[in-house]
């Protein structure tokens, strides 16, 4: 008798289940009474039956003109955000230190300037600024050859010191820290810690692909180690970097298109601070600067030679932006953490929070999304747009993103992930916030045809 009714209870529960189930895999319905949302929800319900969306989790939120929810599918469920994630950042960094807020870079020295001559070592002390360039470190050494500088008797020193820790985030891939999108982030940048591997790849698939002579890696002080091979023509890049924090040899993987000429390969400096010393050290010797590296001398700064100040934040933010630029962002958010003394993410989510926002399931790991152990919620990132738009910078954020009166906002893309997330201007000229997550794509024109339906949907509205 007993297990009869043990039988039953099973069977129940295993219905109910199923009808759960099924419930899930419905297509979403648009809300009551309102019949323009109709066409974005028969939309989504197609995805099931794309080929190239099978068994990929999509997720879309589209917030009403006052933030409400107004439609949505998976908004609550936990999504890879990949480079929309940047928004995250950068909305709180505007709100926090200010679109007019600039970045300073300092030329320090540890004894007195007498008679044209340094008595101690130069230091470039890094503030995180992700634009300061090689040019900037070139002014530096014009202007002090301008000043009667002559001789400096210690060693020039790069002091990164500002951002604590490793140069990598601990969640980014091996096959992404030596490339130039994954360069390190420290206190002292010069050139995104980056540079440029000149290829010259065979006339035919399969052939070595020779390296053209690199002066930027031998300022940098490590060796490279060339294994790619030219592969179809029309391949693109396909070569990978593998470096690592301060690693003495960069090794190279992968291919290069065919019959190019001269194919261009960012890559990621391993060490900034000895990269901005010898390249200012480079630059002093043109100005006839002797770099005598004597010592030891006193290691504290004693005085400060030259400043540079960074662009505005708001055009900083406007350029990482438009490129998708990880190593701007991810210096961003560290700023954010070294200025409140606390743990980034800490500091963005009480921000948010402070204004409304409660995540649903926030996981950030970097600022930058390009961890893939970054989640959000499409109706958490959603939301984060409209509270960015409405709040004391929103003018600033609206500016910075990329688009048109018709569509705004920040992607993302990554192996099997894209992203978008921002504002659709409707035909009643209303900007709507809306966030659209994908994530275990198998075929990413699929996504990008699901994309442009949902834009030219919300269009419609």
């Amino acid at each position: 008798m007993l297990k009869n009714v043990l039988i039953v209870l099973l069977a129940a529960a295993l219905a109910a289940a199923l009808l759960l189930c099924r419930r899930e895999q419905a297509p979403p319905v648009p809300p009551e009474g309102d019949p323009r949302l109709a066409e974005i929800a028969a939309i989504l319900g197609e995805t099931a039956a794309e080929p190239g969306l099978r068994g990929a989790a999509v997720g879309f939120c589209l917030l009403d003109p006052e933030g409400r929810v107004w439609f949505e599918q998976a908004g609550e469920t936990a999504f890879i955000p990949a480079s929309s994630l940047k928004t995250l950042t950068t909305a709180t960094a505007l709100e926090v230190l200010g679109p007019d807020f600039r970045i300073v870079t300092e030329l320090k020295a540890t004894a007195p300037v007498t008679n044209g001559i340094i008595h101690g070592d130069v230091v470039i002390t890094g503030g995180g600024d992700p634009t300061l360039r090689g040019e900037d470190l070139e002014a530096w050494a014009a202007e002090l050859r301008k000043r009667g500088v002559r001789r400096i008797a210690g060693r020039v020193r790069g002091d990164g010191s500002l951002f604590r820790g490793s140069l990598f985030n601990d969640h980014w891939n091996w096959g992404d820290i030596g490339n130039g999108y994954g360069s390190p982030v420290g206190g002292l940048n010069v050139d995104h810690n980056r540079f440029t591997l000149h290829f010259a790849p065979g006339a035919k698939a399969g052939a070595p692909a020779g390296l053209r002579a690199c002066t930027q890696a031998v300022i940098a002080g490590f060796e490279i180690e060339n294994e790619v091979v030219s592969g179809p023509p029309d391949s693109g890049d396909g070569v990978v970097v593998y470096g690592g924090e301060k690693a003495g040899v960069l090794r190279l993987r992968g291919t290069v298109p065919a019959g190019r000429e001269n194919f261009g390969v960012q890559a990621a400096i391993p060490d900034p601070e000895a990269f901005a010393a010898r390249l200012f050290t480079a630059f002093l010797k043109e100005q006839g600067i002797e770099v005598a590296g004597g010592g030891p001398f006193p290691t504290a700064p004693a005085q400060v030679l030259l400043t540079h100040r960074s662009a505005p934040l708001v055009e900083i933010i406007r350029h990482a932006h438009e490129v998708s630029d990880n190593h701007e962002t991810e210096c961003l958010f560290r700023l954010l953490g070294v200025r409140a003394g606390k743990p980034p993410a800490q500091v963005v989510r009480a921000h948010w929070e402070g204004r409304g926002l409660r995540f649903t399931a926030l996981r950030m790991e970097d600022g930058c999304g390009l961890a893939r152990a970054d989640v959000i919620t499409p109706r958490d990132l959603a939301r984060l747009q409209y509270l960015a738009r409405n709040g004391p910078q929103g003018d600033a954020f609206w500016s910075t993103l990329v688009g048109n009166a018709g569509v705004r906002g920040k992607g993302g893309a990554m192996s099997g992930v894209r992203s978008f997330a921002g504002f659709a201007t409707g035909r009643a000229g209303v900007p709507r916030c809306f966030a659209f997550l994908v994530n275990h794509a198998g075929d990413a024109e699929a996504v990008a045809r699901l994309r442009q339906r949902l834009i030219e949907a919300l269009w419609r509205l």
